[in-house]
């Protein structure tokens, strides 16, 4: 999960300059979710997604409402993803993205602080995230050690390497330092306490995909550049990882998404779907229709009509567009419900980190047909799966 770190002005924007009706939608079922939040000019979808996951994790387990530091998360796993391309002389490479996973170990591992305690932009004075530059200098760092002809490279006589100081000096002069204690309700905790104070199991979470080159029922490493941890999804076949989407929302759990939302059918004003291949002469005078006799910037700032039908793609169809890159790993959000349309539809209710961008201020509905085609992986709670899907992966 890499990109979308620019949209969120660009989709405001885009959004205040044209009057729309929303479509409306039918809510099935919905589960409690915490604020919309807005990754700005910054690749760490993954760390707002998987956090507002635990986040309403907290919310369904009767914890309360927490607003988790993200940049306390990016902070840490940047420093050890350097480490990593490192110690591998560029063959992982160092980026903004990360995985799900990245949060998930990273709060058993480091911990969580409250958003307060270490707050996006604040070190160059702003409200929200702009990791240009950051990106520009440690990106820089990094390659030049872990792709430079160096003979060895240099430690201080502590043992501590020189190279890793820059690195975290370099992310705390753009992201702020790491707090060692903080207090939060009138008690003093260090990460780690108050991660263990929140009755969260990382090892409860479990990861799962569709795919078919490697056997269903089984888990391996997705191969692409953001899982550099090279964390494990299980293996499920379609109509069963769909399967997981509904049962966990009707039994009160959240879902945190990866999908590919490069498709024209991930509108920017809030739906994302997956049209039925239609003739010309059975879509004349419809809307859908007008809509796609648009121009490329046209389409750009406006909603496509929620088509009437859409088409569920095939296991295969899944496997070639990951295969030839049509699908990629671009961005993560959170499900937290299922809705209908005015057809009766059934779309899935998405938490974005846009902002209040689109026509339904920071919510996204996705067709269960588009999900099904361009889901990457998730995240969800074991308890949230099926028990004859349990049995199948032993867990």
């Amino acid at each position: 999960m890499k990109k979308i770190f620019g949209l969120a002005l660009g989709l405001m924007l885009a959004t205040g300059a044209m009057a729309q009706e929303a479509a409306e939608f039918t809510v099935v079922k919905a589960n409690p979710i915490t604020s919309i939040k807005n990754q700005a000019q910054a690749g760490t979808c993954w760390c707002y997604s998987s956090l507002a996951f635990i986040e309403s994790e907290l919310l369904r387990m009767g914890k309360g409402e927490y607003d988790f530091s993200e940049m306390f998360i990016v902070h840490n796993t940047y420093l050890e993803r350097a480490d990593k391309a490192v110690r591998t002389h560029g063959d992982v490479s160092f980026a903004q993205g990360g995985s799900f996973y990245d949060v998930i170990y990273g709060m058993e591992k480091f911990g969580l602080v409250p958003e307060a305690e270490m707050r996006p932009g604040v070190m160059y004075g702003k409200e929200l995230s702009n990791h240009n530059e950051l990106t520009a200098v440690s990106d820089a760092v990094v390659a030049a050690i872990a792709k430079g002809n160096h003979r060895s490279l240099q430690s201080n006589p502590e043992g501590e390497m020189l190279w890793k100081k820059a690195i975290e000096a370099i992310h705390d002069i753009y992201l702020g330092e790491r707090p060692e204690t903080f207090t939060y309700e009138g008690k003093e905790y260090t990460p780690k306490s108050f991660y263990e104070t929140l009755g969260l199991n990382a090892a409860d979470y479990v990861s799962l995909t569709s795919y078919t080159h490697h056997p269903f029922y089984t888990s391996f490493a997705l191969e692409i550049p953001d899982n550099w941890r090279w964390a494990q999804s299980y293996n499920l076949p379609i109509d069963e990882l769909m399967e997981v989407f509904d049962n966990a929302i009707m039994k009160g759990y959240t879902v945190a998404w990866g999908s590919d939302v490069s498709e024209k059918g991930f509108t920017r004003m809030g739906t994302a779907v997956l049209p039925e291949e239609a003739k010309a002469e059975d879509l004349q005078g419809s809307d859908m229709a007008k809509w796609l006799r648009m121009s490329e910037a046209e389409k750009k700032n406006t909603p496509m009509p929620l088509p009437a039908s859409q088409r569920m793609c095939t296991q295969e169809e899944r496997q070639l567009g990951y295969d030839n890159w049509e699908t990629t790993d671009d961005h993560g959000m959170l499900i937290y419900g299922i809705a209908k349309d005015a057809n009766g539809v059934e779309y899935y209710m998405v938490k974005n980190s846009w902002g209040e961008a689109g026509t339904f201020k920071g919510h996204w509905y996705a067709s269960k047909a588009f999900v099904r085609y361009k889901t990457m992986n998730i995240i969800v709670h074991k308890d949230a799966l099926p028990k004859d899907i349990r049995k199948k992966l032993n867990l």
